[in-house]
């Protein structure tokens, strides 16, 4: 941190440290703030003569907190910050281009809010972008989605209604782990006490949340994003197993988590999964693979591959 700053300047910075991690030492603040515990305890002074109720507690956890009801100052965008804000918002949501969209009437409101200075640019890229729909982006009930992270916050085990692709619907009770996005996609990781095994849900497909009056306690140590990726091609109603003959380094760039988990095998990897949709499967995922491969189990897949092989047969020959 530059060495220039104002003792106010210094204090918001306090201010901002304690906010996001409460018991912070005052050994640990002058780290942040690159000066000297002294100081550091004496910019903690400097708010406390604000009105800024400043905690401290000895102890190995002890350290200072803000009290109850502290009064925030109102959050601030440098201008490039507030460009950056609507560049998220629209790239991940092109809709909020629309004033009518829920994110869009947000977005407008924080635009609108921003002091003229800072937020000129903001408001003119707001009203001048346009933005062109992701047709494989899908956009879940932020109610829902509300309902599941206040229940993963809570490890309180829920009922979720589902609807899969195909339209089939039913009721799951689930233990939520966490919420992950992954490529724009919104997933919820739970154990799924219907199937007794993880599960990942996407949540634009869940239609309802319940609360079961139980809870659960959520493994130790959970990677979220190393467990999504390994189950999300598990569970599904077509079994897949494809040996490919090239090293699993090469192959590996070429295969999307929900085909199934890639390991090395003699010479080769094998890729080991589940489907809902062979079709789907052979022409849009394995098609794409410029490596030799050859379906070793699921005969669902290996008829999806060989009528896929049939008909690029027929179109490279000169038969009608």
């Amino acid at each position: 941190m530059p060495n220039d700053l104002s003792p106010t300047a210094r204090a918001l910075r306090t201010l901002e440290i304690l906010r996001a991690r409460p018991s912070t030492t005052a050994g640990e603040l002058a780290v942040r703030l690159g000066v000297t515990e002294r100081a550091a305890r004496r910019y903690v002074g400097i708010l406390r003569e604000a009105g800024v109720p400043v905690e401290s507690a000895r102890g190995p956890h002890g350290g200072y907190r803000l009290g109850r009801g502290t009064r925030l100052p109102p959050v601030q965008f440098t201008q490039a910050e507030a460009v950056g804000l609507v560049m998220a918002v629209l790239g991940g949501q092109p809709a909020a281009a629309d004033a009518g969209d829920l994110v869009g009437t947000a977005l407008d409101k924080v635009v609108k809010a921003l002091p003229e200075g800072v937020g000129r640019q903001a408001a003119l890229l707001r009203s001048y972008a346009s933005a062109a729909p992701d047709p494989h982006s899908a956009r879940p009930d932020p109610a829902v989605t509300s309902e599941l992270v206040e229940a993963v916050a809570a490890a309180r085990r829920v009922s979720v209604t589902y609807r899969s692709e195909a339209g089939n619907e039913w009721e799951a009770e689930v233990d939520p782990w966490s919420v992950v996005v992954r490529h724009g996609r919104w997933y919820l990781l739970c154990h799924s006490h219907r199937a007794d095994a993880i599960r990942t849900y996407r949540i634009d497909r869940v239609r309802a949340v319940r609360p079961t009056g139980g809870g659960f306690v959520p493994p130790r140590s959970l990677d979220p994003i190393a467990v999504l990726e390994k189950n999300l091609g598990l569970g599904w109603e077509f079994p897949t197993r494809v040996v490919f003959d090239a090293p699993l380094a090469e192959v590996a760039p070429w295969i999307r988590p929900p085909m199934g988990r890639l390991e090395p095998s003699g010479e080769g990897c094998l890729l080991e999964g589940s489907t809902r949709n062979p079709d789907m499967y052979a022409q849009e995922w394995l098609a794409r693979i410029p490596f030799p491969f050859r379906v070793k189990a699921g005969k669902e897949l290996r008829t999806a591959v060989a009528a896929l092989g049939a008909r690029f047969t027929a179109a490279a020959t000169d038969r009608p």
